[in-house]
């Protein structure tokens, strides 16, 4: 893993966004992206560059169970108003919420990965280790699949809902084994919160009760995190 740590987020968002145009030079045509907070600094550097996606495909990791696109806390929602309206791909993808067979749509998204492999990959991590919703305990062979979201996953995500009962307790996420077979990949984490996940990822043991470890794996990995997030890091 190369690792580097910045000041703050903005800082952060700006050493991924190199890094996109970066990958871009060298002939990235799929993406994939991620939501949360973590990621916003890194759209907003992508948003003022002169990077032109317009010939490029986005594939995001995972979407709510029954929002439907328009909703405003659907990941559709938030592609929209922080990257695709000022930086549009040719084709976006994200799991369809809404869909009406669970499984008809796990299957649709496993396609649609396998159809357009995905050159620069880029996550945040939850304070559980997660990586898309891939939660603690989760198989590394797992593809696009319908998770349970644990109580701490909820929890985290309710701030941004008027009220934690509204927040859904299913989504549809891209597998591990899935993130697995990209090119390249960020990580990106902020914050003191952040500091035990990243710790365990980098230089814990290898194990499903820690999903990003897996991460260690990987021929390609950038973390990017700041000093808070990084404050555990023993080397």
């Amino acid at each position: 893993m190369n690792i580097i740590i910045v000041k703050d987020s903005a800082e952060g968002g700006k050493k991924a966004s190199e890094l996109f145009y970066d990958a871009c030079v060298n002939g990235a045509k799929v993406f994939g992206l991620a939501t949360g907070s973590t990621p916003v600094t890194t759209y907003q550097h992508l948003v003022k560059s002169k990077i032109d996606f317009s010939k490029c495909i986005s594939i995001n990791l995972d979407e709510y169970v029954g929002l439907k696109p328009a909703d405003e806390q659907s990941y559709r929602y938030y592609m929209e108003k922080n990257l695709f309206e000022f930086k549009p791909f040719k084709k976006s993808y994200l799991p369809q919420g809404d869909a009406a067979d669970a499984e008809e749509e796990v299957k649709r998204y496993d396609k649609v990965i396998a159809d357009n492999p995905i050159d620069l990959q880029l996550l945040g991590i939850g304070r559980n280790g997660h990586i898309g919703f891939n939660e603690p305990g989760s198989s590394f062979d797992l593809t696009t699949h319908k998770v349970a979201l644990t109580s701490s996953t909820i929890a985290a995500n309710a701030r941004f809902f008027e009220d934690e009962k509204d927040v859904p307790k299913y989504a549809y996420s891209m597998g591990i084994g899935s993130i697995m077979k990209s090119k390249s990949i960020i990580l990106e984490a902020f914050g003191d919160n952040k500091a035990d996940a990243i710790a365990k990822m980098i230089e814990g043991p290898v194990t499903e009760e820690c999903p990003a470890s897996v991460l260690q794996k990987h021929p390609n990995v950038t973390v990017i995190v700041d000093e808070a997030a990084a404050a555990k890091l023993k080397k």
